[in-house]
């Protein structure tokens, strides 16, 4: 707790020459566009060509130790490039500036292929999606990732110290330091930062001749995990980011509400993506002994704004109709107080996943998906979920809503999922429910949509 009341106390002194030293360097070099000048209307008109949504546009904290030791590696290495990059659009070249591809550099995650969480697997994604465009991609990977190589699918891996795990959490923000130190070094074109818990406190040495943008991520001082002087220090970074990022992002219509009304700052909304897939392995569920529709099924990180227990309560409560699968790196301290608690031979803890022909036969043969995420934007596993033909129940919060609307049923506590788990919706019902959400991640979810838009984004900001 002391580092961050450190930090927090040193940034706030310091804060008033940050900004005496920003803008000096921007009257000393030409290029760089200060914010106001950016959002006043004085932007270039760029004729961009997008193949899923038509001809042309007009611009107008984590757990403290990462536990590699539950994760199958396996798929690091065995997984058929056909299989790993088949949702990764290729897409066309950009008309814009087509002898100048972007130099785009990506931090704040632990890296890629995607070994944690929803950020990492983003990171993937558009790394890999931008690279197919024709652009050049450096992602930062943390020295304590197991993928030690220097490219992966033509994205650059920039390896850098990260002390988490001899530290704990304070060893993030040495990580973040280290990535941006490097990146001043890079001379981006673009700056992706994804998130800003470790990394907007050093605000003042972000790169400054590249564009700086920000994925604002959930309302993490929110989360109940934190104390209360960690959820204060959240806050403050939050309002570090919203400061000091040239263009925010926000990945929800509810989190770029909440970021124009309370910073003044326009956001622009680009959702986490999904795609359908081709076919889904039955055999995949041998592992566990399950059978289609025989199972509920639960996709999460062991953190108690996901709701977790109160799942686990509810099918208690229903009768334990049917097994429930839990899939999630358990090796933190709230996942472990789960299995020591809940001891149950049909309560199956599946650990982390990453093979995607596993989890999304998991998905798609489940009786139904259990989504208690509370706090945070567009959920990825809950599109993903989408995405595979799930019956879903969803904790009722306006995040969930946004993106299901009335295509699921929704719980706000262990009475309501109690009675839900032992009266499921009729079969027509979810019928619908399936074709409408499918009909969603194909219109607006799709990873080739996000990917075009973030690309968009850049070139319409990045300074001539």
């Amino acid at each position: 707790m002391n580092f961050f009341r450190c930090a927090s106390i040193r940034a706030q002194n310091n804060e008033k020459f940050a900004d005496r030293a920003n803008k000096r360097r921007r009257k000393a070099n030409a290029a760089e566009r200060t914010i106001d000048d950016r959002w006043a209307g004085n932007r270039r008109k760029i004729e961009l060509v997008y193949p899923c949504i038509g001809p042309s546009y007009e611009t107008g904290l984590p757990p403290k130790h990462l536990n590699h030791q539950s994760v199958d590696k396996s798929f690091l290495t065995e997984t058929p490039e056909s299989q790993l990059l088949a949702a990764i659009p290729a897409g066309r070249r950009t008309e814009v500036a087509p002898d100048r591809p972007m130099k785009i550099g990506i931090l704040g995650t632990r890296g890629i292929p995607n070994t944690y969480g929803g950020f990492e697997q983003f990171a993937q994604y558009l790394s890999v999606g931008l690279v197919r465009r024709g652009h050049s991609v450096w992602v930062y990977n943390s020295s304590n990732h197991p993928y030690l190589e220097t490219h992966f699918h033509g994205v650059r891996i920039i390896h850098c110290s990260d002390w988490e795990n001899r530290i704990g959490t304070a060893g993030q923000f040495v990580y973040d330091y280290n990535c941006l130190m490097d990146a001043r070094k890079r001379e981006f074109d673009v700056l992706l930062q994804l998130g800003y818990t470790s990394n907007s406190i050093f605000h003042s040495i972000w790169p400054g001749k590249a564009l700086n943008v920000v994925n604002m991520d959930g309302l993490e001082w929110k989360r109940t995990k934190y104390s209360p002087l960690v959820q204060k220090f959240l806050l403050r970074a939050e309002k570090w980011a919203a400061r000091h990022g040239h263009v925010l992002v926000a990945d929800s219509l509810g989190i770029r509400d909440y970021i124009e009304k309370k910073y003044r700052r326009p956001a622009t909304y680009i959702p986490y993506g999904a795609d359908i897939p081709d076919s889904y392995d039955l055999a995949k569920l041998s592992r566990w002994g399950l059978r289609p529709g025989g199972y509920f099924l639960l996709v999460a990180r062991m953190e108690p704004e996901n709701n977790i227990e109160l799942i686990i309560k509810a099918w208690l409560g229903a009768g334990k109709r049917k097994p429930l699968v839990l899939v999630g790196d358990a090796g933190n301290g709230f996942g472990s107080y789960l299995r020591k608690i809940y001891r149950d031979e049909k309560l199956l803890f599946a650990g982390a996943i990453y093979e995607t022909g596993t989890i999304n036969a998991l998905r798609h043969y489940s009786s139904l998906y259990l989504h208690g995420h509370s706090v945070g934007g567009t959920n990825p596993s809950l599109l993903e979920a989408m995405a595979c033909g799930c019956t879903i129940a969803a904790h009722d919060n306006p995040f969930n809503r946004e993106i299901l609307g009335n295509e699921a049923c929704y719980f706000s506590s262990k009475e309501d999922l109690t009675s839900l788990i032992g009266k499921l919706p009729h079969g027509d019902q979810t019928k619908d429910w399936k074709r409408l959400n499918e009909e969603k991640i194909i219109t607006r979810y799709s990873w080739d949509n996000v990917i075009d838009r973030y690309l968009r984004l850049f070139m319409e900001n990045v300074p001539v």
